[in-house]
């Protein structure tokens, strides 16, 4: 059995967007993107959709607002993460 084609998560278009409004594509390497949006993706959590007009119509306003909060802190903390000095003992929260 395969899942179909069209079904994706839908904090991926989010994080993508984020990366593109902070034009981190020029001045991070592929490796480096790849990187955040693991890490990003891993720190919220999934919402799977097979169609993006579906979130445009029937997500609320509000709902939307906290999602693309939760990207910012995810890329944030992402960013932060990978930027740290090599062996560097991370602080913990």
């Amino acid at each position: 059995m395969k899942l179909d084609d069209d079904i994706h998560n839908y904090y991926e278009h989010l994080i993508l967007e984020r990366i593109e409004k902070l034009d981190l594509n020029a001045s991070k390497s592929n490796d480096y993107i790849a990187d955040l949006c693991c890490l990003a993706l891993n720190q919220v959590p999934p919402r799977y959709i097979r169609y993006e007009v579906d979130m445009s119509f029937y997500l609320p306003q509000s709902e939307r607002q906290q999602m693309e909060m939760n990207v910012e802190n995810a890329i944030s903390k992402a960013m932060r993460f990978l930027d740290e000095p090599k062996g560097k003992k991370p602080k913990s929260k």
